[in-house]
This record gives C-alpha cells, structure tokens and sequence, in this order.
C-alpha cells in the first residue's frame, strides 16, 4: 500500500551499523525464545515429577522397594528421585558401618541430599542468566542503533540546503525500529526471567521440605530397626 510502513524496505536501506544492532538483536531475541520455550517445559516436568515422586513416596511404600526402582530406572529420573536415591544411598552406607551412630548416619544422607538438591536446582537455573543479561542490555543495544540512526539524520540535515522529511525519514526510522527490537528482544526476556526464577525458587523449596521430612522418615526408620 503506497505511503505505508515498509519495515523490510527500511532495515534493508539501514546503514551497516544500524544492521548489525539489529542482525544482535534477533539473536539475542531467537536465543530467548529458545531458552524460554525449553525452561518451560523443564520446570512443567520438574514440577510433575516431584508431586508424581511424593505421591509414591508418601503412599507406604517400602524405601528399598522404592529405592530399587528408582535406581532401575536408567538415568531417568527427576530431581526428587536423585535427592531420594542419593540420600538413601548414603544411609544404606552408613548403617552398613555397625559402629556408626545415628547422628552420623542421618548427617551423611542429609549432606548428600543437599549435594543431589543443588545440582538439580542449578541444572534448573542453567541460562537463565542469559535471559536476565538480554533484558538488561537489549535497550541498550537498540539504543546504540537509535543514536546512530539520529546521527544519521543530523549528517544530511547538514549535508543539504533544502531540507526535506524525505532526508531524515529514512534514518528516524531506522532509528526507531532500532528501539523497537530492543524492546522486542528485551521485554519477553526479563518476564520469563523473572517467572521462572520464581518457580526455580518454588521447586527447590519443595525439594528443602522433602529433604527435612525425608530425613525424619531415616530417624524412625533407624529406631524401628534398633527396637526389633
């Protein structure tokens, strides 16, 4: 349509330096959206996995029956069942030492369940960083374009006696598309940023809970096997 708004005509007359902000910043935007996609679907199954996990779990089921399965299960587990394999594992080792006392035994399945625990969260917070870095610097990368775009616009205003919108509207516009992909680029980063970091934070204390009660159900256990 004649006189409207061609963005595909406008970035490809864009000078070079307004180009690369802009080729930047459809990375950065194409490296979120995959990362935001990608959590979104790690934090659903992380969150499934643990309440499928504490559902089985707290149904009666006997911890070396449990344990067994989750150990069958070939490298497939959630977070939940590595906290439980490894802390069950470790209190396996333990009371295989007869001389060993109940307080280090329930320490060393509590310290592997913190080691299992933060290399879950922190397989869960991988790229997140990367999001938050876009949504801080994307303005700014699109601000960089805008002020070339600006100066651009200055140069011909002075490079001409007879000044026209015609001499400055190419550069204004890329300017401002310039500002637009930042926002673009920006704007969805630090929402999923800041949303998922929410619910890495909910599912690590989730995983905290089922660590302290965990370690409780080990000190009744080691109490019912020294009563019989």
């Amino acid at each position: 349509m004649n006189g409207g708004l061609n963005v595909f005509e406008i970035v490809a007359d864009a000078s070079w330096p307004v180009k690369l902000v802009m080729l930047a910043l459809l990375v950065f935007s194409f490296l979120s959206w995959v990362i935001i996609i990608r959590k979104y679907a790690q934090l659903k199954a992380a969150m499934a996995n643990a309440e499928s996990f504490e559902e089985r779990f707290w149904s009666g089921a006997d911890l070396a029956q449990l344990f067994r399965e989750v150990s069958n299960n070939g490298g497939n587990n959630g977070g939940m069942e590595n906290i439980f394999e490894s802390g069950f594992r470790e209190f396996v080792r333990q009371r295989q030492r007869r001389s060993t006392d109940v307080r280090t035994v329930i320490e060393g399945s509590e310290r592997a369940m913190r080691v299992a625990g933060t290399k879950e969260i922190g397989l869960l917070e991988r790229n997140l960083e990367f999001l938050a870095n876009v949504g801080s610097i994307s303005p700014y990368v699109g601000l960089f374009g805008t002020v070339w775009g600006i100066m651009g616009a200055f140069q011909g205003l002075g490079e001409m006696k007879d000044v026209t919108i015609a001499v400055v509207a190419p550069h204004i516009s890329e300017a401002l598309i310039a500002t637009a992909m930042g926002l673009f680029a920006a704007i969805p980063a630090v929402w999923a940023y800041n949303r998922y970091a929410n619910r890495v934070e909910r599912v690590a204390s989730r995983y905290e809970v089922f660590q302290e009660e965990f370690s409780s159900v080990l000190q009744r256990q080691i109490q019912i096997d020294e009563n019989h």
